[in-house]
C-alpha cells in the first residue's frame, strides 16, 4: 500500500464529511486508506462515518486523548509505505497526493533518502495564504522575532525572517525546517524510528517537535507548493481559557525538551508564550460580514434559494465589475472537483469575495470567511 490518511477528529462532523469526500478522490488512482480517530466527540461525527462511509476504518478513543496520542493510535494501524497526517478541516484536490508522490518517488535516490516531512500550500477558507505552511526553528530569537512582529518589517533579512521561513517565497519549492501538522506526508518507517508524535504534549507544538526531531535524524523537511490544500484553520479549537494555558504548555514543552534552560530564558519565553496565546486568543471571536449577493456555480438543477446561479467557472467574469460588493460564491461539489474549486479560490482571491462549498450527501454549505473565523455550517431541509 502506498499511503494511509491519518485524521484525527473532535467535533468537527461536516468539515470531517467534507475532508473525507476529498481524500476518497484524492486516493482514486492511488492504492491507498484512510484511517479515522475520534476522540470522544460528543457530536454525531461518528454516526455519520458509520452510515456515508462504513468502509472506512474508524477508531472511536473513549477520551479525548490529544493531538499526539490520538495520531500515534491510526498511524499503528496503518499499513501504507507513507502516511499522511491531515486535519479534518482541510480539503485536498484531487491530484494532492499523487503530485506529492511522484515528486518523491521521481527524485534523485539521495533525495528520496534523506527527504523528511513534506507539506504543500496552505490556504484558508477565502483563498489567501496560510504562511505557517513552512516555518523555522522557534529558537528564543525566531519566537521573539515573530512576538514582537520584527519579520514583518525586515522580511528579506535572515536574521529576522526565519519564523515564517520567508528564504523560500510562497509559490517556491524549497528546504524548511518546520512544517504544519494539518498536512505532513511522510515514510511511515521514519514516523516509527522517531516515536511518532510526543504523547507529553498535549496538542499545539507537537509539529514543530516531530518537525525538528526529523532534522535531528540528518533529514530534511520539505514545502512542496505544486499543491494547494484549503485548512480551515482553528476551526476544531475553541480559544478558551483552557486553550490558551494549553498553548503555554506546548510552547514550554518544547523549550524544555530542546534548548538549554536558564532563568533569563526561561521568564523571556513564559512572557513570550502568554503575550502569543494571548493574541490567539483575541482572534477566535467570529467575524460577522454582510453578503449582498450569492452566486451558485452549478452544472446541476440545483436550487439554492439564492440570488443568482452560473454554470461555468470562468462566467464569473460577467460579475467582476461588481466586485465593490460583498459576494459570496457557492460551489455545488458535485459540478466541480476540488481541485477546480481551490484553484478558482488561489486566483479570484479579494477583500470582497467569499467561498462556500455545497455538499450534497448530507445537503449542507460550509465554509470559512477568515483565516481566524471557526467557519459556518448552513443545514438546508430536504
Amino acid at each position: 500500500m502506498q499511503l494511509s490518511v491519518i485524521i484525527l477528529n473532535y467535533n468537527v462532523r461536516f468539515f470531517l464529511e467534507q475532508c473525507v469526500l476529498s481524500v476518497q478522490k484524492a486516493l482514486s488512482t492511488i492504492d491507498g486508506e484512510i484511517i479515522i480517530i475520534d476522540n470522544n466527540s460528543s457530536d454525531d461525527s461518528c454516526v455519520m462515518i458509520k452510515a456515508l462511509f462504513p468502509n472506512i476504518k474508524l477508531i472511536e478513543n473513549k477520551e479525548n486523548l490529544g493531538f499526539p496520542k490520538g495520531n500515534n493510535i491510526g498511524v499503528a494501524q496503518a499499513q501504507g509505505e507513507y502516511i499522511c497526517i491531515l486535519n479534518p478541516d482541510t480539503v485536498v484536490a484531487e491530484d494532492t497526493f499523487s503530485k506529492i508522490l511522484n515528486f518523491v518517488t521521481q527524485s534523485a535516490v539521495e533525495v528520496q533518502s534523506n527527504i523528511g516531512i513534506i507539506g504543500c500550500k496552505l490556504i484558508d477558507g477565502t483563498g489567501n495564504f496560510l504562511p505557517e505552511s513552512k516555518r523555522g526553528v522557534p529558537s528564543p530569537w525566531v519566537a521573539f522575532t515573530k512576538i514582537f512582529g520584527l519579520y514583518k518589517l525586515f522580511p528579506k533579512s535572515s536574521c529576522f525572517n526565519q519564523y515564517y521561513a520567508q528564504h523560500v517565497f510562497e509559490n517556491q519549492s524549497g528546504k524548511v525546517d518546520i512544517l504544519v501538522g494539518a498536512f505532513m506526508v511522510m515514510k511511515r518507517d521514519l514516523y516509527t524510528e522517531i516515536g511518532g508524535f510526543d504523547e507529553n504534549c498535549f496538542m499545539y507544538s507537537d509539529d514543530i517537535d516531530l518537525s525538528y526531531m526529523v532534522l535531528q535524524k540528518g533529514k530534511f523537511n520539505y514545502y512542496f507548493h505544486e499543491t494547494s490544500v484549503i485548512h480551515y484553520k482553528g476551526e476544531s479549537t475553541v480559544r478558551d481559557e483552557k486553550y490558551l494555558k494549553r498553548f503555554q504548555e506546548a510552547m514550554q514543552f518544547f523549550y524544555k525538551k530542546h534548548f538549554q534552560k536558564s532563568f533569563v530564558f526561561d521568564f523571556f519565553m513564559k512572557m513570550g508564550a502568554f503575550v502569543f496565546s494571548l493574541i490567539k486568543k483575541n482572534q477566535s471571536k467570529t467575524v460577522q460580514r454582510e453578503i449582498h449577493e450569492y452566486i451558485v456555480f452549478s452544472k446541476n438543477s440545483l436550487q439554492l434559494n439564492l440570488n443568482k446561479k452560473v454554470t461555468n467557472l470562468n462566467d464569473f467574469s460577467q460579475f467582476k465589475n461588481n466586485i465593490q460588493l460583498n459576494i459570496e460564491i457557492i460551489f455545488d461539489t458535485n459540478s466541480f472537483s476540488f481541485k477546480e474549486i481551490i484553484e478558482f479560490m488561489n486566483c479570484n482571491k479579494t477583500k470582497n469575495l467569499t467561498f462556500k462549498n455545497y455538499i450534497s450527501k448530507s445537503n449542507f454549505i460550509i465554509g470559512s470567511n477568515n483565516s481566524i473565523d471557526r467557519g459556518e455550517i448552513i443545514q438546508l431541509k430536504n
